[in-house]
């Protein structure tokens, strides 16, 4: 299946309607809630912006990003005990858009072009390495927007301190810069401890943490021997 255009414009399209459909909801929800609509309207917005620009990592955030809502989609319907057309809905266009972004075809208007290559020095492992780690950022800084920016009782303080460091990191990290996956880790590390404190105090929040904390520790786990080499080797 080739179709590379038109795969590129449907998924593009899928984005574009979530993206819609968040900003509306901004205007519409209780001013406490706005802060997360508004920040997924950013995701959205940027897969979109992205995939119709063609950024070399367009494909690999993108990809994340529909993964992420076939993850909210099985989750409300496991919760649930129901298949509602709505949840189904959400992961369908999720999974169909993240398919379509799919396969070696796809790969060459966005990573297989060269002049990044060559700006960045990539061989083909770094290529991979980075395009697993920028695929498993865009699965969990959604989580850690909404996380983040969520009203909560308690925990406030570590939840923002590592939504500001998985932006910061999520940037650097598309910069090809060392900071930006230490900074990445950093926030996963801050919500695994914020879990472990929650979980010791009885509180709800634990487990979104832990599991949060524990996908971004994954974004960052390509890149951690490659660093780990240049550390010994200073």
């Amino acid at each position: 299946m080739k179709l590379v255009g038109e795969r590129r414009a449907i998924a593009a399209a899928v984005f574009g309607f979530f993206a819609f459909v968040w900003i509306l909801n901004a205007l519409n929800v209780p001013e406490p809630l706005q802060p997360v609509a508004y920040a997924m309207f950013g995701v959205y917005a940027l897969a979109f912006f992205a995939v119709v620009a063609g950024y070399f990592w367009a494909r690999w955030y993108a990809m994340g990003v529909g993964l992420f809502g076939v993850i909210v989609s099985a989750a409300l319907c496991y919760q649930l005990g129901a298949l509602e057309p709505m949840f189904l809905f959400l992961g369908g266009t999720h999974l169909g858009a993240t398919v379509l972004l799919w396969g070696d075809a796809m790969s060459e208007p966005f990573e297989g072009q060269r002049a990044w290559r060559d700006r960045y020095h990539m061989d083909d492992n770094a290529v991979q390495r980075l395009g697993r780690s920028v695929i498993r950022a865009g699965i969990s800084l959604p989580f850690v927007l909404i996380y983040g920016l969520a009203p909560k009782p308690e925990g406030g303080l570590a939840a923002t301190i590592a939504l500001g460091l998985a932006v910061v990191g999520f940037g650097g990290l598309l910069k090809m810069r060392t900071w930006g996956v230490l900074a990445i880790a950093t926030s996963g590390v801050v919500l695994v401890g914020s879990g472990q404190h929650l979980a010791a105090t009885g509180v709800l929040p634990a487990i979104p943490a832990l599991v949060i904390g524990a996908g971004l520790l994954l974004a960052a786990a390509p890149f951690a021997r490659p660093i780990g080499r240049w550390i010994h080797a200073r």
